[in-house]
């Protein structure tokens, strides 16, 4: 069969890099191939996307050279993040822009968008409304559908169900599979489960952007799982590998003996004078693990939000028996991680990213040198120290994110969606790490749609249903209570 994307030997380099990102790398994909590339993040997949669909050089200007790049006369392409996508204000404008390059007859363009709504389960009772009032997760079924309306013979899927929750994540590759039988297909994915059913040809990638292994997904994960867990590349079965290797040690205690740490009563959240957010009681002790549960749209992020005061809030909020009006600097106290890592960072190098906030403190040149380097080594961007953070891959971008943000030592720690975009070994990196805060009394509000993940590090579980957040009263999983370590942080509750 004809090939509809290929490129053969490929150098690659981003300017300030001191290295080639791809060094000779060839590759290609034949019509109507289901292809899954699969690498620890960083290694340059998506930046292969980019290439195969002429986006780098041509729209996105980064030396390169190949002796031959051949790239498909008609694409669609799914980006990490969706809001780098969108070209107009509202959800139907953003659909109607594309059916008007399709030429479409504006007498068919509602029927049409509502199609493209359906199809990908954003049901809205009006489609005119802001994009950016959409969560993480319905903006990106939007990318999906507009991507799909082109009816392209390629599609380039660049994590598309990243911000989705579990039911959302089956249906859009159901969605996928059903419209996607002749066309060809190139997917970069860590969320693995539901793509395997469709895509049969798997390309493994090193950490320096070398391919390791290509060929049929049976072939490919019973011969090269050793290499794939050793590059963090998540596979079936990693997850149950992990947890029997590095067991969790959690104290059976009764740790709600103590005061809570963040204490909320009638709290409310609003937007644009509409409450959005409200639970009637919720505390968090030191030592809870809480995760935070919900539909794409249901509010989850626009609690954090409220939790950290970002928009107007009523009722009790107390944080460490002490209201909410009468602390000062709140950043200090309660970290909070963005869902899209972009929204956070406020300097032009990585290691200027980790200092800004201990400088803002008024710490000291040594301790600002001391901490930023470990944590520089444990959230291993020690080669990214001078790269701008816009530069960064998804998951790197990710790593700094958490880092820079929890660096201050804050008892509170907000997370959305932190694990997406990242690898399994820097997923479980990440986790070890957060388990280790919790042993000394720190509080973690997660927001996640991983349910491994809260099976196996929550203690508590809160569950947001159209705007109302609550105590599932679910309990911790079988051994892993939750209780405080021997440690604390400094000022801690924990005995």
């Amino acid at each position: 069969m004809a090939q509809q994307a290929y490129v053969e030997k490929l150098k690659l380099k981003f300017p300030g890099d001191a290295d080639l990102l791809f060094r000779d790398l060839s590759f290609s994909v034949t019509a109507g191939e289901k292809v899954l590339l699969l690498g620890p993040s960083g290694c340059g997949k998506s930046t292969l996307l980019q290439v195969l669909s002429g986006l780098i050089p041509q729209s996105i200007e980064v030396p390169m050279k190949a002796d031959k790049l051949v790239t498909p006369a008609s694409w669609g392409y799914v980006f990490q993040d969706p809001d780098s996508q969108f070209c107009m204000p509202y959800v139907d404008e953003e659909l109607a822009f594309v059916l008007e390059n399709l030429s479409v007859p504006r007498q068919e363009m509602a029927a049409r968008i509502d199609v493209a709504l359906r199809q990908v389960g954003l049901e809205l009772a009006d489609s005119h409304i802001p994009i950016a009032s959409l969560s993480g997760g319905m903006k990106q079924r939007l990318a999906i559908a507009s991507v799909l309306a082109l009816d392209p013979e390629v599609l380039f899927l660049d994590e598309p169900s990243a911000m989705l929750d579990p039911e959302g994540t089956e249906a859009i590759w159901e969605v996928l599979q059903q419209v996607c039988r002749d066309k060809t297909v190139i997917i970069v994915e860590h969320k693995i489960d539901h793509v395997l059913a469709f895509a049969e040809r798997l390309v493994l990638f090193d950490a320096s952007g070398s391919i390791i292994a290509d060929g049929p997904n049976e072939e490919i994960f019973s011969v090269y799982k050793d290499e794939m867990k050793e590059q963090g590349i998540w596979f079936p079965g990693v997850w149950e590998q992990h947890l029997a290797e590095t067991p969790l040690q959690r104290k059976q205690k009764s740790y709600r003996l103590q005061s809570p740490l963040l204490e909320l009563r009638e709290f409310k959240g609003f937007r644009n004078g509409d409450i959005k957010i409200q639970g009637a009681e919720l505390a968090a002790y030191p030592g809870e693990w809480v995760i935070i549960r919900g539909q794409n749209g249901a509010g989850k992020s626009t609690f954090l939000h409220a939790v950290m005061q970002f928009i107007k809030t009523s009722g009790d909020y107390e944080l460490a028996g002490k209201p909410i009006k009468k602390v000062k600097k709140l950043a200090e106290r309660v970290a909070f991680v963005f869902q899209n890592p972009e929204y956070q960072f406020v300097a032009n190098t990585v290691y200027e990213e980790m200092a800004y906030s201990l400088r803002m403190d008024g710490k000291g040149k040594s301790e600002i040198e001391k901490l930023v380097e470990e944590y520089l080594t444990l959230f291993q961007l020690t080669g990214q120290r001078d790269k701008n953070p816009f530069q960064l891959s998804m998951g790197q971008k990710r790593r700094l994110s958490v880092a820079a943000t929890i660096i201050q030592g804050q008892r509170v720690i907000l997370l959305d969606e932190p694990t997406f975009g990242l690898d399994s070994k820097n997923t479980f990196a990440l986790l070890g790490f957060l388990e280790s805060y919790r042993k000394k009394g720190a509080v973690i509000l997660m927001v996640t749609h991983d349910e491994v993940l809260s099976r196996s590090y929550g203690t508590t579980f809160w569950s947001v249903v159209d705007g109302e957040i609550s105590s599932t009263n679910e309990p911790a999983p079988a051994g892993r209570a939750a209780g405080c370590g021997e440690l604390q942080l400094e000022g801690g509750i924990c005995g």
